[in-house]
């Protein structure tokens, strides 16, 4: 792992995600074996929204995370600093109200929202520690973050053979079905990059949250963590 192909600056991870938009969706669909299908379906139950309920979806990409928030009658903004995913996002939800916005700098008042939720998306900006406090800046008291985030598994073998499709196989296999396999190159590195699901709790604490906890998907390979604003 290269230090320097991970200290992309804002506009450089932003137009990477530009170039993949259109193909994003597929991609992780074919990279995960299918389960990221599974892993949102366990953000959704953990979010909990329900009908007039206020939900704030970061890192939505396309907005593929939002709909399931969408269909309980919740009002959901899916917000993104990709423009060009917020525009194929548009293109196929044409009546969400899709948001441009910066994680560490969001363009919402404060007390606003009833949860807030990120998947996949957290480690790609750059100080995520003020992308957490600015989450708990914009949601209600009472209300609920919820992160899913790529984690380091627990069981050690299986933590190697992880690491070795991580950094050999997944490469090939995004070079087959994706217009910028040097994007996922990157992505795999931030996830061996990434801090494990206590050091994120504790992370999540530092930013105003209590109640943390998380929960192991897929053997950690996936970690749901989730907080509360008193």
């Amino acid at each position: 792992m290269t230090r320097a192909s991970l200290d992309k600056q804002p506009h450089e991870v932003a137009s990477m995600f530009d170039n993949v938009a259109k193909r994003y969706d597929l991609t992780n669909d074919v990279l995960s074996l299918g389960q990221d299908r599974r892993w949102r379906g366990e953000v959704a139950r953990a979010v909990d929204a329900r009908p007039a309920q206020k939900v704030l979806d970061l890192a939505a990409g396309t907005a593929t995370s939002s709909l399931p928030f969408a269909r309980t009658g919740a009002y959901v903004v899916p917000c993104d600093f990709s423009l060009g995913m917020l525009r194929v996002g548009k293109e196929r939800h044409s009546r969400l109200p899709f948001t441009a916005g910066d994680a560490t700098r969001l363009p919402f008042k404060d007390d606003t929202f009833d949860a807030v939720t990120i998947s996949f998306g957290l480690r790609n900006v750059q100080d995520f520690d003020a992308a957490l406090r600015e989450m708990h800046r914009v949601t209600k008291p009472g209300g609920r973050v919820v992160i899913c985030e790529f984690s380091h598994p627990t069981w050690a073998p299986f933590r190697t053979v992880y690491t070795e499709y991580l950094m050999r196989a997944l490469p090939p296999v995004a070079r087959a079905v994706s217009s910028n396999p040097d994007a996922y190159v990157y992505l795999a590195e931030s996830i061996r990059a990434w801090p494990n699901q206590a050091g994120l709790a504790e992370r999540l604490r530092g930013a105003g949250w209590s109640r943390v906890a998380w929960r192991n998907l897929t053997g950690g390979v996936v970690a749901l963590h989730r907080g509360f604003k008193d």
